[in-house]
């Protein structure tokens, strides 16, 4: 007789067997936290998703809906106190986690919480372990850190080690402060290291480089990035100052607005003001029909003029109206429009010393010149030339397989003048890597600078 098993009520079954994976988010620029975080996660059974900026942190927590988040104690794109605070108000069902622990308390405690914090102190056993065994900073016998195997001529120097909690400390809050891996601080030959003016932990992201003039520009962007200030970013070419502008608009309260960019001496001069204050139907020859121009386009974000110096005087006076009364009149309307943008300008040129000539506003300059940021050229942070190179070697690698560059082309390359700056030096770079073909190592004989201008 053939026995038939009624099925199991799913109630009865083991509970291993009816339990959701759970999902946490965690956010920190640093990948080994992440990575370390991870790991523990894992082991206790939840699916981790990982973000490395406040930005990403965001919508992987609109798209994953996370039971949890851990948020380290710092972010490289938003003001972390303003990011708790928005976080909370937009996602208050997820369980918010810092890695000091300060907002721990102050969201509401979900049921997994012990799970996270427990997560949190394996991973700063392994970080102190990390530490114990590294070499004593500070002492004459410790050997200093190297960014590179290779020789090269601009020796490194690393930054120093923050305390990691005692076990007193660790009792007493759970959430101590967790240290971070230490990292190489290229230092110019004969400069010692001092413990004046920005930290290197306070750079920007998107600027690479440790030399003081560096940080100094990212100091700059963070303190005016969240005022609606008008900021003027003057440098060479080459310099980076359009990244600045973008870096400037990411730390901005305007950040999911537009950030829209137009370089006044690309577009002839006829065209550029119905490309900035856009036209109607009909305003002239070809104007088949209306459109809005860049700056209402960039209404509630950022509008970027790069190469300023290079707008014609007449144009100067139209953008002068704009900037004075927020609202602009389009090619052919007598209409005016309200128009609600924060203004960033970039040149190359002394425009001070064109004030005086007349060939630039005066007014008009003071109006975009309330904050000046100045971005300096490569020959003034030559220190940081390796971390360029392994930089753009690493960005050329998400293409196609990353390639060396040997001793004989970093020295070559440590000599150049770098006439268009950090721009030429990518360009070489890139140049080097299709010369060397199917080699994995770039030489000093694919470093071809090409034609030099006078």
């Amino acid at each position: 007789m053939q026995t038939v098993l009624a099925p199991v009520p799913v109630s009865l079954l083991p509970s291993v067997t009816r339990t959701r994976s759970r999902t946490v988010l965690v956010a920190s620029a640093d990948r080994s936290f992440r990575q370390r975080l991870a790991e523990i996660l894992t082991g206790l059974r939840w699916q981790v998703r990982e973000a490395e900026s406040g930005a990403q942190a965001w919508g992987e927590a609109e798209t994953a809906a996370p039971e949890a988040i851990i948020v380290d104690s710092w972010l490289p794109d938003l003001d972390l106190t303003e990011f708790l605070k928005d976080f909370r108000g937009s996602f208050p069902q997820v369980d918010l986690v810092t890695a000091s622990g300060a907002a721990a308390e102050e969201s509401p405690r979900g049921p997994y919480r012990q799970e996270l914090l427990y997560a949190l102190r394996r991973s700063q056993d392994t970080d102190t372990a990390a530490w114990n065994t590294a070499p004593a900073l500070g002492k004459p016998d410790a050997a200093p850190a190297t960014m590179h195997a290779d020789p090269w001529p601009f020796p490194a120097h690393t930054a120093a080690a923050p305390t990691p909690c005692s076990p007193a400390q660790a009792a007493a809050a759970p959430m101590c402060p967790l240290p971070s891996l230490p990292k190489a601080v290229p230092i110019r030959v004969g400069h010692p290291v001092t413990g004046g003016g920005p930290a290197s932990s306070d750079r920007l992201p998107e600027l690479i480089g440790n030399a003081p003039c560096i940080l100094e520009v990212s100091r700059r962007v963070r303190l005016v990035a969240p005022r609606m200030t008008p900021v003027l970013i003057e440098g060479p070419t080459g310099s980076g100052k359009e990244i600045v502008a973008e870096a400037l608009h990411r730390l901005s309260a305007r950040s999911r607005k537009p950030f829209v960019a137009i370089n006044c001496a690309a577009i002839p001069e006829a065209l550029l003001e119905a490309e900035l204050f856009g036209h109607t139907r009909g305003a002239f020859t070809g104007a088949v029909q209306g459109r809005i121009g860049r700056i209402e386009s960039a209404d509630g974000g950022t509008l970027f003029l790069d190469e300023i110096g290079e707008m014609p005087l007449a144009l100067q006076a139209k953008l002068l109206r704009f900037v004075e009364s927020g609202e602009l009149q389009r090619v052919g309307d007598n209409e005016t429009v309200k128009v609600d943008v924060r203004i960033v300008a970039a040149t190359h040129r002394p425009l001070a010393q064109h004030t005086q000539t007349g060939s630039f506003r005066a007014d008009l300059y003071y109006r975009l010149a309330v904050f000046l940021i100045r971005t300096p050229s490569l020959g003034e942070h030559g220190q940081d030339l390796p971390l360029l190179v392994d930089h753009f070697m690493q960005k050329m690698g998400r293409e196609a397989p990353v390639k060396r560059v040997d001793p004989g082309a970093l020295a070559k390359l440590a000599v150049h003048d770098w006439p268009g700056n950090v721009r030429e030096l990518e360009h070489v770079l890139e140049r080097g890597a299709i010369l060397a073909g199917e080699e994995a190592v770039l030489t000093a004989r694919e470093i071809d600078f090409g034609l030099t201008l006078n």
